[in-house]
């Protein structure tokens, strides 16, 4: 009987030391994991301060602003996103990551860009790990992506966040598109999207859940005109809104009378509308950190 007791006690002891241990770790909850990725997605986290140069973050988000030209072009949205998890991975970003068994780097893009389509102004919105002790550099971070990003994409501004922006998906209001159609001359074209402001109303059909919607872009037009002739059509620059759905370049072509075929598409901005008549970019200009190419025409 001494010796059961005696082994009883020599367990509940072992039992203390253990629970002593992992209280001392931070806790053991269920699904989260110790070590490198503690501490990392835990929701209600503070904005903590950046350390580093003089062109460091002082937020715990980036946002980053990208062009999509040539082949890369044809690279689907899903893969975009693999491409920037490995590109920020290569350049050293200390990215947080979510909790759980299948942690993910918290890496939010803005609109998608349709397959297909170029762009100068592509967004995303990094959040950087709280327990990182290194701050990121600005003026580094956009060279040492783009040498880790493929050909026809490069970073172009990378810029700290305060704690209360939005995402890019609420914020965002309206694009403006470069448009190359086919169908019209300068002059037709020209006539037709005349008209087309002109009205009250431009039906288009969408297609929702297998069933075809008719809905008003009308209001989402914000401004269109035509910009001349090119080799093999004519193009155009609208400015098409996103709320509460996005216009895309081929509805606003549909909408015309006789209606164009669209050739290409590229984006050149995309805007947050502010008080009044007022907008801006994702990224205001005093605030960037621009790579040394310029923005392709």
């Amino acid at each position: 009987m001494d010796a059961l007791l005696r082994l009883r006690s020599v367990h509940r002891l072992r039992d203390r030391a253990r629970g002593g241990v992992r209280r001392a770790s931070g806790g053991g909850q269920p699904g989260h994991r110790h070590g490198h990725l503690a501490g990392r997605g835990r929701p209600g986290a503070p904005d903590r301060a950046r350390t580093g140069g003089g062109g460091a973050v002082t937020s715990s988000r980036v946002r980053i602003r990208f062009s999509k030209h040539g082949k890369v072009r044809f690279t689907s949205h899903r893969d975009v996103a693999r491409i920037w998890e490995r590109a920020l991975r290569r350049a050293s970003v200390g990215v947080a990551y979510s909790a759980g068994f299948n942690p993910r780097p918290k890496i939010a893009f803005g609109l998608a860009l349709s397959t297909g389509y170029s762009s100068d102004a592509e967004y995303l919105d990094v959040e950087l790990d709280p327990d990182s002790e290194a701050g990121i550099d600005t003026e580094n971070l956009v060279a040492a992506l783009t040498a880790s990003l493929p050909a026809g994409m490069t970073a172009l501004a990378a810029a700290g966040l305060a704690g209360g922006e939005p995402s890019l998906q609420h914020a965002v209001t309206s694009c403006t598109w470069r448009i190359d159609a086919a169908g019209a001359g300068a002059m037709e074209a020209s006539e037709a999207l005349e008209r087309a402001l002109a009205r009250s109303e431009l039906l288009v059909q969408r297609e929702r859940k297998g069933r075809l919607d008719t809905d008003d872009i009308r209001p989402a037009v914000l401004a269109a005109e035509v910009q001349g002739d090119i080799t093999d059509g004519v193009r155009l620059i609208a400015e098409l809104g996103t709320k509460p759905r996005a216009v895309r370049p081929p509805e606003l072509l549909a909408s015309l009378d006789p209606p164009l075929s669209i050739l290409r598409a590229h984006r050149l901005h995309q805007w947050i509308a502010t008080d009044g008549l007022q907008r801006r970019e994702p990224l205001a200009v005093a605030e960037l950190s621009v790579a040394g190419a310029g923005v392709a025409p």
